[in-house]
């Protein structure tokens, strides 16, 4: 069996657990409350239980050697129930008495976290932002704020690896000038294309990437960013009362995530400084590092499950800010109603409208109210439909762009060429 830790009140004897209200380890039973430094000291000290309780062995098959690989085992010394988890669990808590355990042999050497965000949101206020989620949207079906089963929610650390990052670039942009103008024949459109150039320095700090296999990284992404400035020193004591994951993603195998978001980061950061345009895209970009660093650190995430009409939905809040994402689903009739109405709508307003304003009915309004109600009934039920999605990747890392670091040492702006497109007026 392997070895627990079990923090253990000084008062009472009491199994103690994190509390988010006062951030200190607190026992449940006397109230009695210590800081989680002060219990560093004692993580030594080791509860084990070597004890073997036999049983019959008729039910059930064996484990296979594959599937051994994949499990760990160990027992509550609370209650003496024994616990299985996967093999990238760390902490968790007793399926029979609730105690709050920790597997030590998983917190150990290159494993151990550098450092932890504590959990600043209840489960209570998970619930009810996600209450509030369900029900701010208009178009999702009123059975499912009704009847949703929510199956589980759980606060997890998730492990994460964060970058910091001091680079230097040098970008090329595209950006275009546009001029419109017409004679009594013709619409003219005039386009002016430049060369723009910038090279300077920046810096970014704790870029996130998640570190387990087992958690979306578009839905941790989308409840970013977390305040690293709260960051604490790694102790056990945070981690009691919640499950924890230990990186199964290892930091060479998140670099390249990384690097994608702070090169898009600079491209961004530099773009802003292109102005004058109405158009600026990214023709190629070189960015270099000069310095950088990571740490493996835990973040606090309240996860939601739910079922609903066969489907699972998946629900995330940062345990610090209280963000919380998660897709919805769709009343497309309802949608599809109120859609359908704004094109009849727009058709009705432009073809009887003008009709009225020229004392007789014309066929040209109509078409373009038409063709013009049709577009505008795709947009709105386009822009609903992905209103209805939160969980998305992140593009850059605006949110931790060292304030001050950016340096230009060079720009241009350089003319290239003009294309003008006419277009015969029809009088």
């Amino acid at each position: 069996m392997s070895e627990v830790i079990n923090h253990k009140c000084p008062c009472c004897g009491g199994t103690l657990e994190f509390d988010i209200g006062s951030q200190n380890v607190k026992c449940p039973y006397c109230d009695a409350e210590f800081t989680s430094e002060s219990l560093m000291s004692n993580e030594g000290d080791l509860t084990v239980d070597a004890s073997d309780l036999e049983l019959s062995s008729d039910a059930g098959v064996e484990w296979s050697s594959e599937e051994l690989g994949g499990m760990a085992e160990y027992v509550c010394d609370s209650c003496g129930g024994e616990i299985y988890s996967d093999s990238t669990t760390s902490a968790t808590m007793c399926p029979y008495c609730g105690n709050a355990v920790i597997l030590k042999g998983r917190l150990s050497g290159t494993l151990k976290p550098d450092m932890l965000i504590p959990f600043k949101r209840t489960k209570e206020q998970a619930l009810d932002a996600m209450k509030a989620h369900c029900s701010s949207k208009r178009f999702v079906p009123k059975d499912f704020i009704a009847s949703n089963k929510l199956e589980e929610v759980k606060g997890l650390y998730v492990p994460f690896w964060i970058y910091d990052a001091e680079v230097d670039a040098d970008v090329e942009y595209s950006g275009v000038k546009v001029r419109r103008w017409s004679d009594s024949h013709n619409d003219y459109t005039e386009y002016r294309y430049y060369k723009v150039l910038r090279s300077g320095g920046i810096a970014f700090d704790d870029v996130p990437v998640d570190g387990s296999s087992k958690m979306p990284d578009d839905l941790m992404e989308s409840i970013e960013p977390f305040d690293v400035s709260e960051v604490k020193d790694f102790s056990t004591g945070y981690l009691s009362g919640y499950v924890a994951d230990k990186y199964d993603v290892s930091k060479d195998d998140a670099a390249p995530r990384a690097r994608t978001r702070i090169k898009q980061g600079a491209e961004d950061a530099f773009k802003r400084t292109v102005t004058g345009y109405d158009t600026v895209s990214v023709v190629s970009s070189g960015i270099t590092t000069k310095k950088s660093n990571s740490d493996y650190v835990l973040f606090p995430v309240w996860l939601m499950n739910s079922s609903w009409n066969g489907q699972s939905f998946r629900f995330a809040m940062n345990g610090q800010t209280g963000k919380l994402v998660g897709n919805l689903p769709l009343d497309k009739k309802k949608l599809s109603a109120c859609a359908i109405g704004a094109f009849l709508g727009i058709i009705l307003l432009i073809g009887l409208g003008s009709s009225v304003m020229i004392g007789s009915l014309e066929l040209g309004p109509f078409i373009f109210g038409t063709v013009f109600g049709g577009v505008i009934a795709v947009i709105l039920y386009t822009t609903v439909k992905n209103g209805m999605r939160s969980v998305d990747f992140k593009h850059g890392a605006a949110d931790y762009e060292r304030k001050g670091s950016m340096n230009i040492t060079s720009h241009s702006d350089v003319f290239l060429y003009k294309r003008v497109e006419t277009h015969r007026r029809n009088n």
